[in-house]
């Protein structure tokens, strides 16, 4: 019945997460009613699609999204009372949540009293927070922006329509580069290139590799004993024996998948995919792996309560059947954290940039399927700890060896924000010369030439020490010819783009005409000329493959010179626009405030589309020319696009 429970969870949290993509079951609308010479009400309105209901304004704290209404902005105006709902509110048992709930049915009015002195100059700003479930399933908790009163900016209504969307661009941009060409896109056909069908792929694989990585962690070694111990019990019976390691190996799945779905639920993939350029966001997993770095290379140790784990394992050897495991998974996962943590993290956020709702529920399957692997086995077979080697040194040769690695990789998520922001803080000359110092010192540990306070003092090189030592070596000797611009393309998913290299002496990169669409495309009409726009992120890992690998090629970079004006737009560029502005997508009010929001919501009207690399090539009018292009590191493909075969 348990495995049921957990099986229909799975599917239909996997489902809803598909569905809230393409479905939307509540349209806002809001509106200032003057009710007095000094008074009027802020009334939202909420209509709601048959079948679904929309969560009240009080709802208990372990229960779904309430829904709120928070006035960000209130200008010329005061709030009077509290916020009120005169719309019947309806009570009743609900399935998804196993508790009584109160919701609202096919209609939802919100009423807000505000005092003035004069109504036209009152604004009033806000958010909109709600959660909507029908009888089956719920869609993840959603925001929608509105304003009333006097305009922010000035604003003029894009010319066309596409599936009755109304689009709101700047008053002096050009409209008939921004209409809609959805349908005339699909005509061509499917996108040129393998980004559908392999990226979910090349996740699961990550995901894999970051599994068996952190089997060598040493906060994973030492649950291997308690594994054995809690099947030993249950190995009398060979049948159920087999039966609860098989139950084993799916519940920590089921524990790391569910957590990546939570995470996308919760956030949502757009929300993901831009939190993964937000400065603060990236800064603190930095430190966070600069600080796990030091903890490895013996400074300190970061453990969990041991409490935690104490009162997990006791509660598994007290409880009978599916539960047990369950706690035991749980344990495992708890214990092994504060080594796996800087793994799971680094996976989420590489893999919040592909856009899609299934890349964390696919990454995480894939590092949970790598972990279960053993411990299934060691559940399976317990007589195989006499086998295994003891933990010591060598096991601290692996903490320093990955303390190295974290530190290499806390300079990626530094490099993020620095570039979306625009510091120049760490320019690419600056992250390979810190890489080629982090990777030569590598070198020279796994030699034992350096040590640290945890190594013994008879340390002696093993043979694998040596190869490892002469890959490290080799790896740094490779990237410094990247000091002087050469494209270095085996870490160009990592290193900040050639763009940023101040000394250069490099000069068969491609770089784009122009970062601003309107720009572009005035300039386009007046040559004359087709236009190749390059939907790209300063987080997007394939954006710097595809620069490296395809662009630089003799025969694209000649196209994209000669015969197209190229036009690069960064979805997560910081910089703050000179003033913002509302769009109304999809019966949302979306609020664009930076130039990354900007060219995303460009995609997004006009193309269908929301993840990076994306490339399509249009007139000089803005409609295409062939089907758009994703990520595909075969120059030859992308020449034959360019050509239009």
């Amino acid at each position: 019945m348990i495995k049921k429970i957990l099986l229909t969870f799975i599917v239909a949290t996997l489902t809803t997460a598909l569905f809230a993509q393409i479905y939307n079951p509540v349209k806002w609308s809001h509106e200032l009613k003057i009710t007095g010479k000094n008074t009027a009400n802020i009334q939202i309105r909420a209509t709601i699609d048959e079948g679904w209901h929309l969560y009240g304004l009080h709802i208990p704290a372990d229960g779904p999204r309430a829904t709120a209404i928070t006035f960000k902005t209130i200008q010329n105006a005061k709030l009077v009372g509290e916020l009120d709902s005169p719309s019947k509110l309806q009570k009743a048992y609900d399935a998804n949540f196993d508790m009584e709930l109160n919701w609202y049915v096919n209609e939802a009015v919100f009423v807000q009293k505000i005092k003035f002195t004069d109504a036209s100059k009152v604004k009033v700003s806000g958010v909109i927070e709600f959660m909507v479930c029908d009888d089956k399933s719920c869609l993840p908790p959603s925001k929608q922006t509105f304003t009333l009163g006097a305009p922010i900016v000035k604003q003029s209504p894009v010319a066309a329509k596409d599936s009755a969307v109304t689009k709101t661009v700047v008053a002096n941009a050009k409209t008939d580069y921004w209409k809609p060409v959805i349908n005339e896109l699909k005509a061509f056909g499917n996108a040129s290139g393998d980004a559908g069908q392999t990226s979910l792929w090349l996740i699961f694989l990550a995901g894999l590799l970051g599994g068996f990585l952190a089997l060598f962690t040493p906060c994973v070694w030492p649950i291997i004993p308690m594994t054995v111990s809690f099947f030993l019990k249950r190995s009398e019976n060979k049948k159920l024996g087999q039966r609860d390691a098989v139950l084993y190996g799916l519940a920590i799945i089921f524990i790391y998948v569910t957590l990546g779905i939570l995470i996308t639920l919760i956030f949502g993939a757009s929300a993901l995919n831009s939190l993964s350029t937000n400065a603060i966001f990236n800064l603190i997993f930095f430190a966070l792996l600069v600080v796990f770095a030091i903890s490895f290379f013996g400074a300190f140790e970061i453990t969990l309560p041991s409490s935690w784990s104490t009162k997990l394992d006791a509660k598994a050897d007290s409880t009978a059947g599916f539960i047990s495991i369950l706690f035991m998974a749980f344990t495992l996962v708890l214990v092994s954290f504060s080594c796996t943590g800087p793994i799971i993290g680094t996976l989420l956020v590489q893999v919040s940039s592909s856009g899609s709702l299934l890349a964390p529920a696919i990454g995480m399957l894939g590092f949970a399927v790598a972990l279960s692997i053993p411990f299934s086995l060691f559940a399976l077979f317990p007589s195989w700890l006499k086998s295994l080697p003891k933990s010591g040194g060598w096991l601290n040769s692996v903490k320093v060896v990955l303390a190295f690695l974290e530190l290499a990789l806390a300079l990626k998520f530094f490099s993020v924000a620095d570039l979306a922001y625009g510091w120049r803080l760490l320019d690419r000359e600056v992250f390979l010369s810190i890489w080629i110092v982090i990777f030569a010192l590598l070198g020279m540990y796994l030699l034992g030439k350096l040590r640290f306070s945890h190594d013994s003092e008879s340390k002696h090189t093993s043979v694998l020490g040596v190869f490892l030592a002469i890959v490290s070596f080799a790896f740094s000797v490779y990237m410094i010819p990247g000091l002087w611009g050469a494209p270095l393309k085996a870490i160009s998913a990592f290193a900040p783009p050639l763009s940023t290299q101040d000394f250069n002496l490099y000069h068969d990169e491609v770089h784009a005409a122009f970062t601003d669409y309107d720009q572009g495309m005035a300039f386009a009409a007046d040559k004359k000329l087709p236009v190749v726009v390059d939907f790209s992120g300063f987080g997007c890992v394939n954006c710097r493959k595809m620069e490296a690998s395809v662009w630089t090629d003799v025969n694209v970079k000649d196209l994209l010179k000669k015969d197209f004006v190229l036009i690069s737009l960064f979805v997560d560029d910081k910089t703050a626009l000179a003033k913002s502005y509302e769009v109304d997508e999809n019966g949302r009010t979306t609020l664009i405030e930076t130039v990354g929001d900007k060219w995303s919501y460009l995609q997004r009207s006009k193309f269908g589309a929301n993840a990076q690399p994306f490339y399509v090539m249009l007139d000089n009018t803005g409609k295409p020319l062939n089907k758009s292009y994703t990520f595909d590191q075969n120059p030859a493909n992308f020449v034959k696009w360019l050509n239009r075969k």
